[in-house]
């Protein structure tokens, strides 16, 4: 997310986490000029998203836009995410990209020292965005014990297929790219209509 009117309507549909880009590469990327820390909603948890950064920029930006969580999202390991922990004290979400069943079957155990939540994405070229979908039933060999998020691809009319995923990790879903008008600028009525068939 990047504009604050759009910020405050997720924040009144009671919407659990917001994402911000902080990876300069992406077309979504937030920069001091684009929202200012101060018009930010309070009542809403805000996840900032980072690929390969440096421990310094986490803790700045974690600071600067008051993060309750950091999702790590270039293939970060345990030790760098202790790192983020003990210097923020916030959540960390772990992306995964996934191409197949492997992706998610062999994680390591170590994660759930450090990491609040896991977040499965399709596996691409970039690092998210795609508008793609991976399997989903590779999530049967998930065997973690952390809640994971979904993510790659879900749309608007996927609405029944999010709600027939069975499985006792399965914590929500992130809504990116299939609700947009353009890079993080969310058709905010598309979002309302999702959350309203799937609670």
């Amino acid at each position: 997310m990047r504009e604050p009117q759009q910020m405050k309507a997720l924040e009144n549909m009671g919407v659990d986490l917001m994402g911000m880009i902080f990876f300069p590469k992406s077309p979504r990327f937030v920069d001091g000029e684009d929202v200012c820390s101060g018009c930010l909603p309070k009542n809403i948890r805000k996840v900032g998203v980072f690929v390969k950064a440096d421990l310094a920029t986490v803790v700045a930006t974690v600071k600067k836009y008051n993060l309750s969580f950091v999702q790590l999202h270039g293939g970060e390991d345990v030790e760098f995410a202790n790192l983020v922990k003990k210097h923020t004290g916030v959540g960390i979400v772990k992306a995964v990209s996934v191409s197949g069943v492997d992706d998610v079957k062999n994680l390591s155990a170590e994660w759930e020292s450090v990491a609040d939540y896991m977040l499965f994405d399709y596996k691409c070229v970039g690092y998210g965005g795609s508008g793609q979908q991976f399997d989903w039933a590779v999530l049967e060999d998930y065997k973690l014990n952390l809640p994971f998020l979904l993510s790659g691809g879900i749309g608007p009319d996927d609405a029944e297929a999010v709600k027939k995923v069975n499985h006792p990790k399965f914590a929500g879903v992130d809504l990116n790219s299939k609700f947009e008008i353009s890079p993080a600028n969310k058709d905010i009525e598309k979002v309302k209509e999702f959350l309203s068939k799937i609670r």
